[in-house]
């Protein structure tokens, strides 16, 4: 079976993950997936398959034969897809033989353009596939689910030499969650691999260094006929607040290496006011500049209004995979030789974003990233093509023969 069969079938359970649920998997939706994954990988011959009670899948295949002293290698993927839309009925539609022109979804009319997406251009002559419009797609990171189960069972049915392989899929990547419950005690793998997002040449081993900064701004209400020197209005603080920040170090200015401040949210009224920001850099000295510059504003705007009015609670979330990586280059050496064997040009980019890897390689698991082919993720102009999922497999088989020895 190939990647795209299994991918269309992934994409038609519901598995959009929920910031707000409270539970583990946040969404249930997560569990009917992984009970389908534990199948499969028990149907193509992987052993020590298992799932959770948090919907995480685990799997295992021994090393061939004369291979047992090759590093224990891992692929990792995720099961759940983006509440920036909606993931439910997701019908995958294929262009065979795609023009390289402006796609229209058919159930919206909706139109994908190349001059709004100008790599649409370079995938003329493939088979694209896309939602028909009302769902994002949900390649991210189905398709990587997919590529991974495609190259196992590859492994198993043409008795391909390795060393010993590792497999999980994760619930709630999406939402921040996606190793809060991962199993790294016996998960057996030296380093691994996630496969999330990005063409399918690409190489990420960078990410942001992550925060988030909730503030809770308390006013003080007055009638606004006699607030002449008594009013503290909770929102025109939260306003000044935000005028403080560097006006042009937000997302919507910002590319490859430059960090910024990002305003997700602010509501109140004259009592009361709250904020939720996060930060992100790929320098960790410049990370911890954006943090102190954070509680310098608090101070000054308690300075001005007196102590309490603002409250600021910084928590970091995940650093930068590269100070992990350094010392284990071997894996970007080998995925650079993987992705040239399967006859692309490796492209490495900084990931604008967290992966799973992130938070795994601070745990001690070395884990950057691999493309599998998608492009346009959390939206409804998610797509990916038959053909650039493929050699995301191959990429992977490539892997696991260079590592076998």
């Amino acid at each position: 079976m190939r990647a795209f069969e299994r991918f269309v079938e992934y994409a038609k359970v519901h598995t959009t993950s929920s910031e707000t649920s409270g539970k583990h998997p946040s969404f249930d939706g997560e569990f009917a997936l992984a009970k389908i994954l534990k199948e499969e990988l028990e149907r193509i011959g992987m052993q020590q398959v298992r799932t959770d009670e948090h919907a995480y899948v685990y799997a295992m295949l021994p090393a061939t034969p004369g291979h047992e002293g090759a590093h224990p290698m891992g692929f990792i993927a995720h099961m759940d897809t983006s509440p920036d839309a909606s993931g439910k009925n997701v019908n995958p539609v294929f262009h065979k033989d795609y023009d390289g022109k402006d796609v229209v979804l058919p159930a919206t009319g909706a139109v994908m353009s190349v001059e709004a997406f100008p790599f649409l251009k370079d995938m003329a002559g493939e088979t694209l596939i896309t939602s028909d419009g009302t769902t994002l797609l949900g390649a991210d990171d189905k398709a990587g689910v997919a590529e991974i189960m495609t190259a196992m069972e590859t492994i198993i049915n043409e008795n391909r030499p390795h060393g010993e392989l590792w497999v999980a899929f994760t619930p709630d990547e999406e939402i921040g969650e996606g190793t809060d419950f991962f199993d790294l005690p016996n998960f057996g793998a030296e380093y691994a691999y996630t496969v999330d997002g990005g063409d399918v040449n690409c190489l990420e081993y960078e990410n942001f260094n992550a925060a988030s900064a909730d503030i809770r701004i308390k006013g003080f209400s007055v009638h606004p006929g006699s607030a002449k020197d008594t009013m503290i209005n909770a929102s025109t603080v939260a306003i000044e607040l935000h005028s403080m920040l560097p006006a042009h170090e937000r997302p919507e200015e910002t590319e490859d290496h430059e960090g910024f401040f990002h305003l997700t949210g602010i509501g109140g009224h004259v009592a009361e006011a709250e904020m939720s920001y996060i930060i992100r850099d790929h320098d960790k000295a410049r990370f911890e500049e954006r943090k102190a510059l954070m509680e310098r504003i608090a101070a000054d705007l308690n300075n001005k209004y007196g102590a309490g009015t603002v409250t600021l609670t910084l928590k970091d979330s995940y650093y930068n995979m590269l100070e992990q990586i350094r010392p284990h280059m071997h894996l970007i050496e080998n995925a650079d030789k993987a992705i040239r064997r399967a006859g692309m040009t490796p492209v490495t980019v900084p990931v604008r974003g967290g992966t799973d890897g992130a938070r795994l390689s601070y745990d001690g698991l070395p884990c950057p990233n691999l493309g599998t082919g998608g492009f346009n993720f959390h939206g409804n102009f998610e797509c990916i093509t038959v053909e650039r999922m493929d050699r995301a497999v191959e990429v992977v088989l490539n892997i696991i023969e260079q590592y076998a020895g």
